[in-house]
């Protein structure tokens, strides 16, 4: 079906449209000169269509575990930003991402379960790079996400043995998503979370991909017609078998902040990656930018109970892009556009990807009637 944007998304789209030189398309507000073709997303729509960028996960669904690991791994050390937007974050190394310090760059980043006890699992990572990559001081900066006794106990949680198989595991190519790595645990509004990816080519063959792991206070529902936000944005036939529900499945499951069960035990964490070349000031805009993306996903997004934090990864050679560039500055809004399209486009799959596991329900099981021809 043909998704519905909101009134508000709408007027903002019509006022990008009305600056000079601009039109819209699939992701976003796109300079109109050179524009050959509409953006499509790339041979995996995932992030390792991003040349250079591979993902291990690991995860366990036994009891009395609910949770996993996820890396992402640039094949050389990439320039990096960080946006951390939420009122509980869990991080570690994000200041080294700081465009006033020195930055060398990541070597690779961890998202996971198990709240801050995931700090062991990038001190597994750590030692991976180490061991297999010879770095004697790798950069691994990294974020969690709160699922601390949804399998059961409060300890079985991620340890650094979870990074090193992560960081072995890592690939390129096609990516699981839903109820794997470190969205195993993870929950929205009562609903399944889990990891969402999704990619964008634009017409001049810059990537931009993104990963997301989905464990939000808020709903990727919208409680109008129990539809997923984050679809409306999906561009080709990325979405084309999916529904809106019927009425009764809507008006049975009402969409209720997660916080009513579970307060306070909340986070969307997501790596970005482009194949531009971007210098750090960018590739932090970037990060800040592509936060709109779970704004438009998910709502409420950046409460005080959740910890959304967005890394940005630029795997290109040559010239890099500045923000401080007037030259640079319109690639740079191209970019980040596409980057917060393709972030909200990685939720909904988030969503559509996850299991039920226990008594967590996924949204294709709570509205079987959406997702009967994506299961044909």
């Amino acid at each position: 079906m043909v998704f519905r944007r909101t009134r508000l998304l709408a007027v903002g789209l019509l006022c990008a449209a009305a600056l000079p030189g601009f039109v819209l398309g699939g992701a976003g507000a796109f300079p109109a000169a050179g524009q050959t073709r509409a953006p499509e997303p790339g041979l995996s729509n995932a992030i390792t269509d991003v040349p250079g960028v591979r993902v291990g996960q690991v995860q366990s669904t036994r009891a009395p575990h609910l949770t996993g690991s996820t890396v992402v791994y640039p094949s050389a050390r990439a320039l990096a930003g960080v946006d951390v937007r939420g009122g509980s974050p869990g991080t570690w190394t994000t200041d080294t991402l700081d465009p006033l310090n020195a930055n060398p760059g990541v070597d690779a980043i961890v998202l996971t379960g198990g709240s801050d006890w995931g700090l062991d699992v990038g001190v597994g990572a750590m030692h991976w790079l180490e061991d297999h990559e010879g770095m004697s001081a790798p950069i691994v900066p990294g974020a969690v996400i709160w699922d601390i006794g949804r399998g059961g106990s409060d300890r079985a949680r991620p340890t650094a043995s979870w990074g090193y198989r992560a960081m072995q595991a890592a690939r390129g190519g096609p990516v699981r998503q839903g109820t794997v790595g470190a969205g195993t645990g993870a929950l929205t509004a009562g609903l399944k979370g889990g990891v969402g990816t999704a990619s964008v080519t634009l017409d001049d063959g810059t990537v931009v991909g993104a990963l997301v792991v989905v464990n939000a206070l808020g709903s990727v529902v919208n409680p109008k017609d129990c539809t997923l936000r984050g679809a409306e944005l999906g561009i080709g036939d990325e979405f084309a078998g999916l529904r809106k529900p019927s009425r009764a499945e809507c008006a049975s499951a009402p969409v209720t902040p997660q916080e009513a069960a579970d307060s306070a035990h909340n986070t969307t964490i997501a790596v970005v990656a482009t194949s531009a070349a971007m210098e750090n000031g960018a590739l932090t805009r970037l990060a800040a930018a592509s936060q709109d993306g779970l704004a438009r996903a998910i709502s409420p997004s950046h409460t005080l109970s959740d910890g959304d934090t967005v890394f940005s990864v630029a795997t290109g050679t040559g010239r890099r892009l500045s923000n401080a560039a007037p030259d640079d500055m319109r690639v740079l809004t191209r970019l980040s556009s596409a980057a917060a399209d393709t972030l909200s486009r990685a939720v909904a799959h988030a969503a559509l990807e996850a299991t039920s596991v226990r008594r967590f329900k996924s949204y294709c099981d709570t509205y079987p009637s959406a997702c009967v021809e994506l299961r044909r």
